[in-house]
Formats: structure tokens, C-alpha cells, sequence
């Protein structure tokens, strides 16, 4: 590839509250390794904090669907898969209410952002241990848990939280233009994006691999 195109790379919106996003890390953590073009992961918020009344208009077949196909797409995958313990968004699943108050995902967006700074394949590394602590049902916000996840990946969260503390309106701002980007093209996660054109979704993973191939 040219060094222009090397330069342009693949623009991919994750969040930590999708089942989706977690099970996409891995493949799209192995193609930024892989591949000689930047794979850019760029954390936002989920739907329940940027739109916070979406949940209260899907059909009553939406979640019992999701659950469904999120616990086949893992079994498939060789993923592990788990009760949320806890939720990264509090908000009451019945009746689609989002808490105004969220007391762990603007910590876990802020700090993904921290990483992804630090490069794609430090990026990718931490989405992959968070994600995989939070989506394999560990009590991810007891003791030592989640520092022990991202210290495997060589990460030190104690020094990783003080900064998110100190940098957060200037890394908000951050999730706030990654959040104005991926609204050009759709309001989903995982969404990639190769040249102005959007991929949603981890099922179309092996389409984005095909258009970069041909590139």
C-alpha cells in the first residue's frame, strides 16, 4: 500500500457495553497486528447514554433476542460469556429507564481512550482485557479484579485512574469527537470505517478484510 493509504487506516467505534464490541476485540486486536494499515480503536458511549430514551421504544422481542443471539454468536466463537456483574450502564431493563447517574462507564470510556492513545496495539490490548473481564461475568469492579486483567496486558490502572480523573474534560472531549465521527455514518457498534465507507457490525468483519484485501 502507498504511504498515503498506510497513513489513512480504519477508524473503528467500540463500546464496553457491547456484547458485539467485546466479541469483535479479539479478530479486530489480530488484524491491527496483522495488517500494514492503522486499525484505530476509538472508544464512545453506548446508545443508553447517548440516546437515553432508545431503550424504551424497541419492541418487547428486542432484548430476549439479543440475549439469545449474543449467547450463540459466543458459543460459536469459542468466546467465554457471562451475567454482566455489574452492568456497565445502570438502568432498569424492563422498562428501558437509563439511571442519570452512571458511576462506571464514563471511567471505562475515559480510560480506553487513555489506551488507544497510546497506540492502536496498546489500544486494542486493553479493550480486549476489560472487555473480556466484564463480558465473561467476573465481578469486575471487586477488588483487584479489573487491574489484574489490564496489568496482564501491562497496564497499571491505579496510575491509568488517576490520569482519566485528571485529563477527563479533555478526554470527554476526545469521546465526544470520536462520538460526532461515527454519527456521519451510523449510530451502532462495533462500526468500522475504511475510506468513508461503514461496516456495522462484527458480521461484517470478513466484508471489511475483502475490501482491504482489494485495496
Amino acid at each position: 500500500m502507498s504511504e498515503a493509504e498506510t497513513r489513512e487506516g480504519v477508524d473503528v467505534y467500540w463500546s464496553f457495553r457491547s456484547p458485539y464490541s467485546y466479541l469483535a476485540t479479539k479478530r479486530l486486536r489480530a488484524m491491527a497486528a496483522a495488517r500494514d494499515i492503522p486499525i484505530r480503536p476509538r472508544p464512545v458511549y453506548p446508545l443508553a447514554v447517548r440516546e437515553p430514551g432508545f431503550f424504551k421504544s424497541v419492541r418487547p422481542q428486542w432484548v430476549p433476542y439479543l440475549i439469545t443471539d449474543v449467547v450463540r454468536l459466543a458459543d460459536y466463537l469459542g468466546r467465554p460469556i457471562g451475567m454482566l456483574d455489574p452492568d456497565p450502564i445502570v438502568m432498569d431493563l424492563a422498562t428501558g429507564e437509563v439511571e442519570a447517574q452512571q458511576p462506571h462507564i464514563g471511567r471505562l470510556t475515559r480510560l480506553g481512550v487513555l489506551a488507544a492513545e497510546q497506540g492502536e496495539a496498546r489500544g486494542w490490548a486493553f479493550l480486549d482485557a476489560v472487555s473480556s473481564c466484564i463480558w465473561s461475568g467476573q465481578a469486575w469492579t471487586k477488588g483487584g479484579v479489573l487491574a489484574d486483567a489490564v496489568a496482564a496486558e501491562g497496564f497499571d490502572l491505579a496510575v491509568m485512574d488517576k490520569q482519566q480523573a485528571d485529563e477527563s474534560e479533555r478526554l470527554e472531549a476526545v469521546i465526544s469527537a470520536n462520538e460526532t465521527e461515527q454519527a456521519k455514518h451510523h449510530w451502532g457498534v462495533p462500526l468500522m470505517v475504511w475510506r468513508g465507507e461503514a461496516f456495522f457490525g462484527q458480521d461484517r468483519l470478513d466484508l471489511l478484510e475483502w475490501r482491504l484485501d482489494r485495496a
